[in-house]
Order: structure tokens, then sequence, then C-alpha cells
């Protein structure tokens, strides 16, 4: 009989309980399609006596994920506790220097501490897989790493937060503000337990950060991300974006240049007839687009219990049948460190703003503009009743250094009476 794949799983949230299931309910289905059983052997939560909706009594049960990660009955351990450090990273260590393969869901630490774990899984000779950090079920690590593995990439664009794409669309569709679906979204359960890893931009920072190490082969580098989250998104942002034929997502680009890795997550304005513009809810789309290829384009749902644990039991199934790769695509070692370099590409951005009511405000606004080299293509002042007039600008396109340049500018105005809200244009 063939020798059977042994798991110890650590974190019985969501994830682990639907990779429970699906090992459970398609044992024969994934013994015939990887030419070995899988089985569970231990597990490891920070409660045992928690129902779970599924048997766990047949299991041995480690208090401490570190002890889990070093038994001797167990050949991969399933990291899906979550968190930069402590006992995620404590017990991925521990599982990797005592020869286990590992399987994680866990961005975030990949995100900060990735390089480290690949050079020292690849020194193990064992595997480091993490399919299920980036885009829940959408298998976008597999599309880069092998698919296609014979392209130069030269971007990726992509929607990797289900909660702020939910937040978005819903106020669209409601008309309501920020804060009351931002409330919603938090009563549903769909926001982290600090919802600003979400709505902040981090958790599709993370993702981002860990496809632009396989695109481009160069080391993470969360640090050298532009970031900046949907909190100052408002309702009228939304209505004035659809008024213009475009919708607000929060968008992260990456691509390598001469002068080195560009990095943002931010939200943008997107046609609304582009595939992104169309994405609606919880639901990831990632663009990656390579010489040979061109655009691939991929979309899913990018969160929940069985997408993501499909995604794990993709890394677990490559596991027994043998096959393994380096963590990042090419050997840990050969990948550079990157360069973080700010966009030089010119885009047209949209302003909005709110401007004393006094004479020649707009003008004084105009002008600034204008010093900094921004062409306007589009002002509109907005009805108002109070001391304050609510302004709209949309630029020719400029460099946001020069945008930046002339938002400087305006602070030493008397006329600026709030900070502007500043959305890049994306064409795609």
């Amino acid at each position: 009989m063939t020798t059977p794949l042994r798991l110890g799983i650590a974190g019985l949230g969501t994830v682990g309980i639907g990779v429970i299931r699906i090992l459970r309910t398609q044992a024969a289905l994934l013994e015939a399609r990887t030419g070995r059983p899988i089985e569970l052997t231990a597990i490891s939560a920070r409660s045992r006596d928690k129902d779970r909706g599924v048997p766990l009594t047949g299991y041995a049960w480690e208090d401490d994920p570190v002890a889990l990660a070093t038994r001797d009955d167990i050949d991969v351990y399933v990291e899906l506790m979550g968190g930069t450090d402590g006992p995620a990273k404590a017990s991925t260590d521990a599982a990797i220097a005592a020869g286990k393969h590992v399987v994680t869901a866990n961005k975030a630490m990949l995100a900060i501490h990735g390089q480290a774990l690949a050079e020292a899984a690849e020194a193990a000779g064992r595997a480091l897989r993490y399919e299920a950090a980036v885009a829940g079920g959408i298998p976008v690590i597999k599309a880069l790493t092998e698919g296609l593995a014979g392209n130069q990439i030269t971007r990726i664009v992509g929607v990797m937060n289900g909660s702020c794409n939910y937040i978005l669309t819903r106020m669209e569709s409601s008309g309501l503000s920020y804060d009351d679906i931002f409330a919603e979204a938090d009563g549903l359960g769909y926001l982290e337990a600090d919802p600003q890893l979400d709505v902040g931009g981090i958790d599709a920072a993370h993702k981002l950060a860990i496809l632009s190490s396989i695109a481009f082969g160069t080391q993470v580098h969360f640090d050298g991300i532009e970031l900046e989250g949907i909190e100052r998104v408002s309702i009228d942002d939304i209505r004035h974006a659809g008024d213009m034929g475009y919708k607000i997502k929060l968008l992260g680009v990456a691509q390598k240049t001469g002068r080195g890795l560009e990095q943002r997550m931010m939200p943008c304005l997107v046609p609304d007839t582009s595939p992104f513009g169309q994405l609606q809810g919880g639901t990831n789309m990632v663009a990656i687009e390579g010489d040979a290829v061109e655009q691939v384009v991929l979309r899913g749902p990018g969160a929940g219990e069985g997408p993501t644990a499909s995604a794990v039991m993709g890394d677990i199934c490559d596991i027994a049948r043998g096959f393994t790769l380096p963590v990042f695509g090419q050997p840990a070692a050969s990948l550079e460190a990157a360069t973080p370099a700010r966009s030089v590409l010119p885009a047209p951005h949209y302003l909005r703003m709110a401007l004393h009511d006094k004479p020649g405000a707009l003008a004084k606004i105009a002008t600034v503009l204008g010093d900094a080299g921004v062409s306007i293509d589009r002002m509109r002042q907005l009805g108002h009743n109070d001391a304050t007039a609510p302004v709209l600008i949309v630029t020719h396109k400029c460099t946001r250094t020069a945008l930046d340049e002339a938002i400087a500018a305006m602070g030493h105005t008397d006329v600026l009476a709030s900070n502007p809200v500043v959305l890049r244009i994306e064409d795609i």
C-alpha cells in the first residue's frame, strides 16, 4: 500500500474546518488524483471545547502549534492561524527545521518574512506552498510560477480584497455612506478583527508584495508599496465617478522598470465597462500581463471557507504528488533586492476638495495647478449651502509627483477648506 501523506493542521477557524471537510468528504477523489491517501493526523487550536461543526475526536490534539509542527507522525504542517509573527511564525520555523513541508494561507507572514522562510525551506529541501494566501480560490500563484513561467511578466493589476470591493460596490448600489456600509460589512463578519487591515489596504498590499516577488524575481518588499486605503472615498466620489463612466476600486498595480520596482495599492477610477469596473461584491480579479501571453485575467471568490480551503488542498495535493518548486518561482538566493520606485507614467487624476466660498478661490487653485504643470481637463463647482464650496477637478495626464507639488502648494493658499481627495484614473 502506498504510504499516506500525513497532515497536521494548526488553526481551526473557517479555513481549517473547510480543509477538514474536504479531507473527510473527498478522500477517495484526493487519493485517485495524487496516487496516495491523504490523512489528517493531529490538530491544534486555541480551544478544544468549541463546537466547530465537524467531529474532531479522531485526531491527536496539541495545545502548542510548535509541538504540532514537530510531531514525528506528520509530513506536512498546515498553518492556518494567521499573524505576521507569534505562534504562526514560530511554528512555521519549527516545522521547516524539523524537515516538514509547510502549507499556509498567511499572506502577512510571507509579505514580511517571505525571503527568510523561502531560504530556510529550500535549504532543507522542503516545500513552502501558499496558494491560499493570495486571492482566495483563484490559482494565481500556480499561474505565475507554472503556467506563465515562460513569460517575462510586465505588469500585474488586481482587486485583491473582497471586503473593500463589497463596501465600494454596496455604496454604489445603496447610495449609503462609507460609514453606513462599513458598519454593515462589519456586522456581516466581512472585516478582519482589525478592520484597518482591510479598509486600509494592508491585506491587499501583502498579497501584491507576494505576487511582485514571483513576477519580477525580487525579494518580497512590502515596505516599498505606495499604500492608501478606501476610508476617504465618499458616496459623492462614487456618484461623480459614475457620472463620468467610471467605478472606484481598491487597485493594486506592480511593474518593474529600469528605475526599480513600482508597487502601489490605492483606490482608483477604472472604466465601468472594463472587467475590473464590472467586478461586484467580494469577488477578486487579477490581470497578469506578459510578453508572450499578452494578458490573462483571473476572476473568482477571494475568501470564504470553500474557496480558500480549495486553494490549501491544491497545495497539499501537489506535495502528495511529490511536486516541489522554489518558493517564489526561482531559487530564493537568486532573488534580487527590490529597489522601490514611484511611477512616472502620467495619468489623469480625479480631485475633490472643499474651498472657502470667497471670490477668486477657484482661480487660485487653477493657478497652483498650472504652476506645477498640471493641466485641467474639467472643473466643476458643486452646489452648497454653507461657507465652503465643494469642487471637482479632473486633470489631463500628469505625474503624481507634479500633482503632489500642486497639492502641497494649495495648502499655502487661504482658500482650501479640506485636504483634497486624489484618485488616479487607470485606463485598463
